[in-house]
């Protein structure tokens, strides 16, 4: 799993271990709470390795995948959660910015899929964290992060048609606006962020989890969406 040390990422993680499985997840900075999801799965009696990488490095992104399936002796489920936020108007953000976000939320999903391909025992799965902000936009400002996760839907079909002969389905789940710390449910906007959805609220990191974990058992679902997203798109 990438992007597995907080969040949805983190409630992944413990979900996959309660029905069985062993983790690998990745972060860039947050060492200590990846040590923590770690030692929090292996309570859970599954084993667990935690591993620095950057989704926006081309040579991070795949090497994490290589060195996940090395650890774990093997690679069946591959969850990529590993984002970057980047909202403002257009003339705000600056090359640079749009560099960063392509480089974490489009090329680095691409190479960890790529390398989990080669890797993946067939039937395996790979399940990917898009946006609600990929299905419907309802206000400015988020022009440059809708492009990046409306990218991958192209991906995941095409992953799809491309792995079906082998068994391995490829989905993506679009959360809408949950209660992680990067956008809490008291924060500034939130108000107007529940206020888009149909259940007028923020979803949990779990409520997200639990439809990944389905999707990570499903053998006949696969190139499909799942909006988890409270009713935004409704």
């Amino acid at each position: 799993m990438t992007g597995g040390s907080r969040g949805i990422g983190a409630a992944t993680a413990l979900r996959l271990a309660r029905e069985g499985a062993d983790v690998a997840l990745t972060y860039v900075s947050a060492a200590e709470a990846a040590e923590d999801v770690v030692r929090a799965v292996e309570a859970l009696g599954r084993r667990a390795v935690a591993l620095r990488a950057d989704a926006g490095d081309a040579a991070e992104a795949a090497g994490a995948v290589e060195r996940a399936a090395d650890a774990l002796g093997g690679l069946d489920v591959l969850v990529n959660n590993a984002g970057v936020g980047m909202l403002g108007p257009l003339e705000t953000l600056s090359d640079a910015d749009v560099d960063r976000v392509l480089a974490v939320n489009v090329r680095g999903v691409y190479l960890a899929c790529r390398a989990a391909a080669a890797r993946m025992t067939d039937g395996g799965r790979i399940i990917t964290v898009g946006s609600c902000l990929a299905r419907r936009v309802p206000g400015p400002g988020g022009t440059l992060y809708a492009m990046s996760k409306a990218a991958l839907i192209g991906l995941t079909k095409a992953l799809a048609r491309e792995l079906g002969p082998r068994g391995v389905t490829a989905n993506i789940v679009h959360p809408g606006p949950v209660d992680t710390d990067m956008n809490p449910a008291d924060g500034p906007y939130a108000a107007g962020q529940a206020a888009m959805t149909a259940l007028g609220r923020f979803g949990t990191a779990g409520e997200v989890a639990s439809t990944v974990v389905h999707l990570a058992a499903a053998a006949y679902v696969t190139g499909a969406e799942f909006a988890v997203d409270g009713g935004h798109a409704a």
